[in-house]
């Protein structure tokens, strides 16, 4: 903090495993991953090379090392590894992961049909070596999973070594999680509460009316992703109440301004 504030909530330092900032980069530059460094690192836990954008993103082993030697978790994203997968190299891209040194993966099926034994024994062997996040839901819009497929699937991902789960938005936030004009699928995100702990799922949320609205429903320390690295910090006001969406949250009920200053007048 650049000076002191009362009423401020008091966020966890990194590492952290609660209140994290996931960052979607989809090709950013040297010049760009560095400004967001310069701005951001202090408050972002991992950056996602989006879909399979480090196929084709130039100086790609660089721009890895420049976000881990800020702190910052790096992972490819998740249709990469199943672009890797559908055609037997799954053993390539384990192999692709060391020759990168990233130690973070994620385990998706979103856009190819893999039974859930299957996913579960993926998620398994890749958290041998690596810190693994699964993602639950589909990338294709219309297609329903049912509450309960939701619950069992996150519980048996999780048991199966996840670190995080990863509720599906797309970045586009309006598949999986959230409805198709974008609003959240209150009901659904209930139901996986009652069985998950908040912890430990992260939820796709790219667009600022989802973050406020997972941070007035489960608080400052909800993980959120898909973030665009200019919101990063837009983000964090929202966290600590310094941004109109959440300003009343961490005040005391019934603060009033004019009885405020009334008061300092005395």
């Amino acid at each position: 903090m650049n000076f002191e504030l009362s009423h401020i909530p008091k966020r966890t330092a990194k590492p952290r495993q609660a209140g994290l900032t996931m960052v979607m980069d989809k090709g950013l530059s040297l010049r760009e991953a560095e400004n967001l460094i310069e701005s951001s690192d202090h408050l972002t836990d991992l950056v996602k090379l989006g879909f399979g954008t480090s196929l084709v993103t130039k100086n790609l082993q660089e721009k890895i090392k420049l976000y881990q030697q800020a702190g910052i978790m790096v992972y490819l994203g998740g249709t990469l590894f199943e672009a890797f997968l559908v055609r037997g190299q799954f053993d390539d891209y384990r192999k692709l992961l060391t020759k990168l040194g990233i130690d973070t993966a994620e385990v998706s099926d979103g856009s190819i049909d893999l039974q859930h034994d299957t996913k579960c024994e993926l998620i398994h062997e890749m958290a041998k070596d690596f810190r693994t996040l699964s993602e639950v839901g589909s990338k294709e819009a219309g297609i329903i999973i049912h509450p309960n497929r939701w619950k069992s699937m996150m519980k048996a991902e999780l048991e199966a070594g996840s670190w995080k789960v990863i509720a599906e938005a797309r970045e586009s936030g309006n598949v999986g999680i959230y409805r198709p004009n974008g609003s959240a699928h209150v009901s659904l995100i209930s139901k996986i509460l009652d069985v998950i702990p908040k912890d430990s799922i992260l939820w796709e949320a790219p667009i600022k009316a989802q973050q406020v609205w997972f941070i007035n429903q489960l608080g400052f320390d909800v993980n959120l992703g898909n973030i665009a690295p200019n919101e990063v910090i837009p983000l964090e006001t929202l966290r600590l109440g310094v941004r109109g969406d959440t300003f009343f949250n961490y005040l005391p009920e019934g603060t009033n301004v004019n009885d405020v200053i009334a008061k300092t007048k005395k």
